[in-house]
């Protein structure tokens, strides 16, 4: 399942494309796309099912799978055929060229809902999402008109909602029917819901003074049934590939950007001119900045707020001159500076039971972690294995640098596992 908004191109097709990109791979097997979207003419009781032949866009037809159509309506009677609740409704729409890129050979089973619980819709499609070759998709935008600072506030309890698997509240999302189907699924399939993205028009150049939320969610299975390591593994190859592509762009930002802070004490701020177009997209990253093998400076971000071309930037400046831990580096050290670049993968929580089940779970030299209790967080990138290699003796010292008492410990410690791809440049 995929959570992802649904409106105009401009504003919210950056945030869809992420979650469906990663699709492409089930190009081959994914055969069925349920569509799962709110009525925004129609309304009514039920849900609203068409039979049409195909819905047509610009890029040709998209079939429609008029045997599992015809199935649910039989089966179902909140849910029937009718074709003029779907006439103008865009919720569906705008993800029909999405699946035409990405899942060319599928069909489409699309449902506008009006007024109609959570609970009928999950168990209507259970069944279908226990086959290998369907997939549902849910439309939904978020919170609707608020000022910038209070939109952003409204959904990130709405992401933290969607992550603990608590109904949304129907007045902060434009599908909360839809995003409550699929939560209550994630916890009959034991699927854990991944974040993507979550932005507003205001991040996209729109009035920031009633501003329109979205965001894009994937669901993998729970950690109870199988081991969630292998979509961190996944990332990390995705994220190897990207470096192939663009590790020399991100080098010469890293490059530039030293070079501007320790000479001119300026900030670099990479054009869309002069690099790819890819380097853009948000992400998060770490510099740490080594002379004569030991750590001259290190800043980074575990949340990805910017472009990783300017997040590279930024750090690099900040690692070279505001790591308060070191003086600012010198013009006379830069020809001994050495730099890494540290990309970072998105974030899963460790679930436990106790301190010493925790340790059980994390994966010596392959973890990147972070705590958080209170106020207070630590992170520690996988390289610090080297450094503390036991188990112990790293969350230990993962504990100092959050503030804790290396011996204290509560089972409200929050705990997130991280990787990390790293690029290394001598000079």
């Amino acid at each position: 399942m995929i959570i992802v908004p649904h409106a105009g191109y401009a504003y919210s097709a950056s945030t869809a494309a992420k979650a469906y990109f990663p699709l492409k791979k089930y190009a081959k097997t994914i055969k069925n796309v349920l569509i799962l979207g709110p009525s925004h003419y129609y309304g009514g009781q039920g849900a609203y099912l068409s039979d049409v032949d195909y819905f047509k866009t610009p890029l040709g037809n998209v079939q429609i799978n008029k045997k599992l159509v015809y199935q649910l309506a039989e089966n179902n009677k909140s849910l029937s055929i009718n074709n003029a609740a779907h006439k103008k409704e865009h919720s569906i729409e705008v993800h029909l060229p999405f699946i035409q890129k990405v899942l060319p050979e599928a069909k489409i089973i699309p449902i506008i809902y009006g007024e109609i619980s959570p609970e009928i819709m999950a168990s209507a499609l259970q069944k279908y999402l226990k086959r290998k070759d369907t997939i549902l998709i849910i439309s939904a935008d978020l919170s609707h008109y608020h000022p910038y600072k209070t939109a952003q506030a409204i959904d990130q309890k709405t992401a933290e909602k969607i992550h603990n698997k608590q109904a949304v509240d129907r007045y902060d999302s434009c599908g909360a029917i839809g995003i409550n189907t699929a939560l209550l699924l994630s916890k009959n399939l034991h699927y854990y819901p991944q974040m993507i993205e979550l932005v507003n028009s205001g991040d996209i150049g729109g009035d920031k003074n009633k501003v329109v939320g979205y965001g894009a969610w994937e669901f993998y299975p729970d950690a109870e049934h199988t081991d969630k390591i292998d979509r961190l593994e996944q990332e990390v190859k995705n994220l190897q590939d990207y470096i192939e592509l663009y590790g020399d762009n991100l080098k010469r930002i890293a490059h530039i950007s030293l070079e501007k802070a320790v000479r001119n004490h300026k900030e670099y701020f990479p054009s869309r001119r002069s690099y790819p177009e890819e380097i853009f997209d948000k992400g998060s990253s770490f510099v740490t900045l080594y002379k004569n093998d030991q750590i001259r400076g290190c800043i980074g971000s575990v949340v990805p707020t910017t472009s990783i071309a300017q997040n590279i930037a930024d750090n690099t400046y900040a690692a070279a001159l505001e790591d308060r831990r070191f003086a600012p580096i010198e013009i006379n050290e830069l020809p001994e500076i050495k730099y890494t670049i540290s990309l970072l993968t998105g974030f899963e929580e460790i679930l436990y039971h106790s301190e010493k089940g925790l340790l059980k779970k994390i994966q010596k030299n392959q973890d990147g972690l972070i705590i958080r209790d209170g106020n207070r967080q630590g992170v520690f990138l996988p390289a610090v294995w080297k450094t503390f290699p036991s188990k112990e003796e790293f969350f230990r010292q993962l504990k100092i640098k959050a503030g804790l008492n290396p011996n204290y410990w509560s089972n409200n410690i929050k705990v997130y596992r991280f990787r990390t791809v790293e690029i290394a440049n001598e000079n």
